[in-house]
């Protein structure tokens, strides 16, 4: 069977990523290998992707696929973005770093923000193709549900009434940052394969509740 990595110590990201990858492809993480996260130096979406990407891809011999992901909030100046992880580790969890963001924003009407994924794939000594999606929404004045993982339970899609939080996982994974990137990369490469019909309503997709 073909291996690749899917270069993330996030687990929720690991799944979501795994299920959009072929079942020709065995996926392994960085922590079965013992490899531990490279510095995200870079300043965008797209260049912690790609370095992410090329790190992990000298430790293995088979293709790689990172994302480097985010929410960006327009009343804060489009923060936390490519600082979203490192906000809920410096308070202790996304639990605790969206409870931050809601009092930050308790007076403030403007509730814009949007989740961007910059996905990078590579073959070993191949070049890095990089892709990104973005999905528009608002936040939610109280988090809402336990599904999804991350700021899932206060983001509220553009054109939806409910948080990600709040969704089943089939109808969060057919219209989140991390799908469109994702068919954007099925473009140009063959790993992708999601059990669906032409028309994704039969999409079957299941992992734990956990964020």
């Amino acid at each position: 069977m073909k291996k690749i990595l899917i270069g993330t110590h996030n687990q929720g990201k690991f799944r979501e990523i795994a299920y959009l990858i072929s079942k020709k492809y065995k996926k392994i993480s960085p922590i079965s290998l013992k490899i531990k996260s490279p510095k995200e130096t870079g300043k965008s979406f797209k260049a912690n992707s790609k370095l992410k990407v090329n790190f992990f891809s000298r430790y293995v011999n088979y293709p790689v696929i990172s994302d480097d992901s985010g929410l960006c909030i327009e009343a804060l100046k489009n923060k936390p973005g490519i600082y979203s992880a490192r906000l809920a580790k410096k308070h202790g969890s996304f639990l605790k770093a969206m409870k931050f963001i809601l009092k930050k924003m308790k007076k403030i009407k403007n509730r814009k923000a949007f989740f961007v994924c910059s996905l990078s794939y590579k073959e070993k000594k191949g070049k890095v193709t990089t892709v990104e999606g973005k999905i528009n929404g608002k936040i939610s004045k109280t988090i809402k549900g336990k599904n999804g993982f991350g700021y899932d339970p206060f983001f509220i899609p553009l054109n939806q009434k409910i948080t990600f939080g709040q969704m089943n996982k089939t109808k969060k994974i057919k219209m989140d940052h991390r799908f469109i990137a994702f068919k954007k990369l099925k473009k140009k490469i063959n790993i992708w394969q999601i059990f669906y019909s032409q028309s994704y309503r039969y999409l079957i997709l299941v992992w734990p509740s956990r964020f």
